[in-house]
């Protein structure tokens, strides 16, 4: 698979704008500035294919790109506190009615910042994953930020943490260092195989 030809295809700010799938989906969820756009530019060997802001909250469309056969699917981020509540009503008709819809939603990856236990709104979306039977992965972003000690320490609280963590599968990753890249590409090339 060519991960070089990936390219940006269209935004949607409202859900009602969304046409129909007509492909597999992999969708990137997680809260703002947990790395989304970094992950997405590091699997697509891109600089700015999704861009990159130091402002969180900035994604407030749901974009998505194409790769061969499939779509890959960029979330909002969702849980940043300095938006208006109306901006938030929006993201949440926009990220609900997309997962709520009859879509050929493969896979989601599903970002926490691993330097911290999850958030009630990351939380809030794992129990979602599960309660709805959606299948996911769940992506420990900006790895390269703890020591081994840290890592080894957030491992074993994330099994307390993570509802079904034993049964979950778990993905280290960093945009500095590229780990975990090969791992979410052998399961994005899964999914486009069966397509």
């Amino acid at each position: 698979m060519n991960y070089n030809n990936a390219k940006f295809l269209t935004s949607y700010g409202k859900f009602e704008q969304i046409p129909q799938s007509t492909c597999a989906e992999i969708a990137f969820s997680g809260r703002s500035n947990v790395g989304k756009s970094s992950l997405i530019n590091k699997i697509f060997n891109r600089k700015n294919l999704a861009r990159v802001s130091a402002t969180p909250g900035k994604t407030a469309t749901i974009n998505f790109f194409e790769l061969e056969n499939i779509h890959i699917v960029d979330l909002p981020g969702y849980g940043y506190a300095k938006v208006s509540k109306a901006e938030k009503a929006g993201w949440n008709r926009l990220i609900g009615g997309y997962l709520a819809s009859q879509r050929e939603l493969s896979l989601i990856f599903q970002l926490i910042d691993f330097r911290h236990p999850p958030t009630a709104d990351d939380l809030a979306m794992v129990n979602y994953f599960i309660d709805g039977g959606f299948p996911f992965v769940v992506v420990l972003t900006k790895a390269d930020k703890l020591t081994k000690n840290q890592r080894a320490e957030r491992r074993t609280a994330l099994l307390k943490e993570l509802p079904c963590a034993e049964d979950i599968t778990i993905i280290e990753f960093s945009a500095e260092t590229g780990e975990g890249v090969d791992d979410i590409r052998g399961i994005i090339e899964e999914i486009a195989n069966e397509g």
